[in-house]
Order: C-alpha cells, then sequence, then structure tokens
C-alpha cells in the first residue's frame, strides 16, 4: 500500500503476537529480473511479552517500540526502512471485477468505486487493489484482481511503534501477499497452493493459483490459544503449559497424566483446523474445477507436534512445512538460524520481496 523504494537492500519487519522479526534481503540487478536469487543478508527475532500486540494490533506501543530498537542493535540492521505487514480480521480481503483504467487512476477512484462493499466508511479505509488479470464482458474491458481495505487505524498504531523506534516505514502489505511472494516459488508458483501461517494469535490462510492469490483469509486463532487453553485446563504457569503443548502434541496416545493436556491442546486445534478446511470448501466452491494440490504450513504454531498430519487428514491434501529462505542466497550472519526455524520467517522475508515485486 504505498510505492516501491529503490536501493538493492530491503527489510521487511513482522510485528507478531510474540515476537518482532526481521529479514533484510539484498536484490541485485540479476534478481530483480528474476535471473538470480536475492541473498538473505540478516534476520533477527525479539520476543514480546503477551498482550504487547493483540490481534495483529500494537497495542503496548512503548514496548513493541523498545523491542524493535533492540532487534536493530542485536541484528546489526543497517538501514532504518522498513517495510510492515498488516492483517487481521479488520482486513478485509475479496475477489473484484473494476472496469478497466490506468493503475493511478483506478487507485484515485477506488474509494467511489468499493464504498458499498466496505464495513466501514471509505474514509476510514487504506484501500488497495492487485489486478490478476483482464476479462473482456458485456460491460466491456474489467480488471480482476483482490481488493484490500484495511481500517485505517490498525495500520496507524503498528505505524507509530515503528517510528518510535526511529525506523521509517516505506510501506505496509498485505501479510497474506507476504506470504505467497516468500513461499509461492520454484515448484510451488506453478501449483495451486495454500499457504497457511499459524501465528500465536492469526492464521493467515492464502489460497494462489501459479502464483496468483484467490483467496486471502485471516483466522482469529493461533498457538497462543492453545498454550491459554493448556494453562487454564491445569492450572500451570503459561511457560508450563507452553512447554506441555509441545510434549502432548496433537492426534498421539498419552499416558493418563497427560490426558487433561491432550483434551484441551485438541479442542483448539479441532476448531483451528475447521477453520482452515472451511476455508478451503469455501475456495472450491467459488472455484469449480480448481483443486487445492498441496498445504505449505508456517509460522510458530506450526511447529506443534502432530499438526501437519492432523491438517492432511482433516483436509485430505498433503501437507509440508514451508521454507522461505530455501531459494535466497544465505548470507554470513544468516547462516547460524536454529534448523527447522526457517518457516518463522516467512512473513519477514516476503514483506522484504513486496518492494522488488
Amino acid at each position: 500500500m504505498g510505492s516501491g523504494v529503490a536501493g538493492s537492500h530491503v527489510i521487511g519487519l513482522d510485528i507478531g503476537s510474540s515476537a518482532v522479526r526481521a529479514a533484510e534481503l539484498e536484490f541485485g540487478s540479476g534478481a530483480r529480473a528474476g535471473k538470480s536469487a536475492p541473498g538473505l543478508v540478516r534476520v533477527g527475532e525479539v520476543p514480546l511479552p503477551v498482550g504487547a500486540v493483540r490481534d495483529g494490533e500494537v497495542v503496548q506501543p512503548e514496548t513493541v517500540s523498545q523491542a524493535i530498537r533492540q532487534l536493530w542493535s542485536r541484528g546489526k540492521f543497517e538501514s532504518k526502512d522498513v517495510v510492515l505487514g498488516v492483517g487481521n480480521q479488520r482486513v478485509l480481503v475479496r475477489e473484484l471485477d473494476l472496469p478497466w483504467m490506468p493503475p493511478a487512476q483506478l487507485k484515485a477512484s477506488l474509494p467511489f468505486q468499493v464504498s458499498e462493499m466496505l464495513p466501514m466508511s471509505a474514509d476510514e479505509a487504506l484501500l488497495d487493489f492487485y489486478p490478476s488479470g483482464e476479462v473482456d464482458t458485456p460491460q466491456g474491458r474489467m480488471l480482476r484482481g483482490m481488493l484490500v481495505a484495511a481500517q485505517r487505524d490498525t495500520v496507524i498504531s503498528n505505524v507509530l511503534a515503528v517510528e518510535a523506534a526511529g525506523l521509517k516505514p516505506v510501506m505496509v502489505d498485505l501479510n497474506g501477499f507476504a506470504l505467497l511472494r516468500a513461499l509461492g516459488r520454484g515448484e510451488l508458483a506453478q501449483a495451486t497452493a495454500a499457504f497457511v501461517d499459524v501465528g500465536a494469535t492469526i492464521t493467515t490462510v492464502v489460497v494462489a493459483t501459479a502464483g496468483v492469490p484467490r483467496l486471502v483469509r485471516s483466522l482469529p486463532s493461533g498457538g497462543q490459544h492453545v498454550t491459554n487453553a493448556v494453562a487454564s485446563a491445569l492450572n500451570v504457569s503459561l511457560p508450563e503449559a507452553e512447554g506441555l503443548k509441545r510434549e502432548v502434541g496433537v492426534g498421539f496416545a498419552v499416558p493418563a497424566d497427560r490426558q487433561s493436556a491432550a483434551e484441551a491442546v485438541g479442542t483448539v486445534v479441532r476448531t483451528l483446523v475447521e477453520g482452515i478446511r472451511n476455508t478451503f470448501v469455501y475456495y472450491q466452491s467459488n472455484n469449480p474445477g480448481s483443486t487445492i494440490d498441496i498445504v505449505v504450513l508456517t509460522g510458530g504454531g506450526a511447529h506443534l507436534p502432530g499438526l501437519g498430519q492432523y491438517l492432511s487428514s482433516a483436509t485430505r491434501l498433503p501437507a509440508t512445512l514451508g521454507n522461505p529462505i530455501a531459494t535466497l542466497r544465505p548470507g554470513k550472519s544468516a547462516r547460524d538460524l536454529p534448523l527447522g526455524q526457517e518457516s518463522l520467517l516467512a512473513l519477514s522475508v516476503g514483506l522484504a520481496y513486496g518492494v522488488a515485486a
């Protein structure tokens, strides 16, 4: 939702519920043209206390700004320019056909063309339109694409926290699109793939065909909800609940003394998986004849033991863990990533890609 920036280094900043993460990509001339892979120069993560960010919105700006400052000094990021992500229940994304017009004109006309569809008034919304193709209709030439409408105040709180940390947001992008750019490469670039990022409190689902987003959805559930359920069922602290959650996982046989923990995990995961499955069903019913080939999981919540198998059997689709850095050239400081944690970088890597897109 803003213009691109020049310069070959771009930093994507992902403000999650459990951590702030950043990834710095370097685009050589070949990478911009798609001939060579961008380099992953630096990555970093600083945890956030529970409650600092709620449902994708910064609610404790000082805490978040402090974490971002720490991330910058620890990760040795050189630039202050960042691309920010936005994505929660209050961001509306839907497919739409609009009368064809030049991009600048289209953008200016959006508030008038879509005001009827918005759950908010057009002046409270930040609007964007991502064209995916053209169609000829009896009404004339139309542009098909995705309309994105974010509530201005949900974005502003995050922007202010970033500015208070001394950084400059050059662009705000939708997390769903970032996810697609980070992962929809290699073989997945041709497939119909469902990208599912299970965060702490928000799960982002994107279905794309040959790299074009067809459906973007945010579900209000994630790994933190599973931990909370275990904590309240067993009356234990959050760190203890987190450990128990990883120990029992989902879909495994557990000893009698772990039964109530397993039930608490199962209840929340079942609801989440049901939400993901319903999203797939909704996609199929709107796109008859198009079948989803594969589910690609990322995010901290995706590391819950058994989740991939459970989702796979519920949806009857193969599921795999996504690796957003597989197609990048690793820089020196990005080589010491803990194994298996690459999927946590999906949003920050995808946001950095956005400027070069």
